[in-house]
């Protein structure tokens, strides 16, 4: 199993505005090196907004997937992000993992955030959704859902294999609980014997949330690659197999649940 290329795309977000929003991540994207994955924040072009009726796009007819579509293939890597999607009079905040060929996995939100009124909104969504992307198993979170263990628990399939090798959040976590998301995300790597990956925005929304970012990356073992907090950068990382599977090896508890 080969390698994999990261991108972290810790951003700023202009509020509920889809165009300035896509101007700027295209801008960012733009200047990344090869990479086989980029990770976007949550409800990207529009920031964590329940303005539902105005900004819900549909699945057969969206600017916004169309336009991830296309940087997909000019980039030749997987974008996995949130936005907000309708279908059949229902509004979901909708992980989309789009691959090069077109191609789109869908994960619909699973723990809405009663604090900002997110499940007056939106309809949750009920099953889990791992992906194969290069051999490599990602398993798509969005947000809240970090503060639920239960919904990430790793196990060992019949084959012998643990289900998923890697955790994918993209969140609009808020500065002011910037330590808890450093935690969880910590804890979610060394419980799950599985690569972390926590995208975050940074700047302030419209209702006046300051965001931190503290993007990051955390191995098996605990450890930490971050973004720098507080403003905006593309970190570049690299998810090593051989690793994942020698600490898994040696620390093989997985098999004792």
């Amino acid at each position: 199993m080969r390698n994999l290329k990261v991108a972290l795309v810790q951003a700023n977000q202009t509020w509920e505005d889809k165009a300035k929003n896509l101007a700027h991540f295209d801008d960012l994207i733009t200047s990344i090196e090869p990479v086989d994955l980029i990770l976007l924040p949550e409800m990207f072009q529009t920031a964590f907004s329940m303005n539902v009726e105005v900004l819900a796009e549909s699945e057969s007819d969206s600017e916004s997937l169309n336009w991830l579509k296309l940087i997909s293939r000019k980039k030749s890597a997987a974008i996995y992000t949130s936005m907000i999607m309708e279908e059949n009079g229902s509004f979901y905040n909708r992980g989309v993992f789009v691959k090069p060929s077109g191609e789109v996995i869908t994960y619909n939100k699973r723990k809405l955030f009663g604090l900002a009124g997110e499940d007056n909104f939106f309809t949750p969504g009920d099953k889990a959704v791992i992906v194969d992307f290069e051999g490599w198993k990602f398993n798509l979170q969005i947000c809240y859902d970090l503060r639920f263990p239960e919904m990430a628990r790793n196990r060992i399939a019949p084959n012998g294999s643990p289900i998923y090798d890697v955790l994918l959040y993209v969140a609009n976590w808020p500065e002011k609980r910037s330590s808890h998301w450093k935690a969880l995300l910590t804890g979610r790597a060394i419980e799950n014997q599985c690569y972390t990956i926590g995208l975050n925005r940074v700047g302030k929304d419209g209702k006046g949330l300051t965001y931190s970012g503290d993007s990051m990356l955390i191995d098996p073992l605990g450890e930490k690659t971050e973004c720098c907090p507080n403003q905006e950068e593309v970190l570049v990382l690299e998810l090593k197999y051989d690793k994942l599977t020698e600490i898994r090896q040696q620390l093989p508890f997985l098999k004792d649940q």
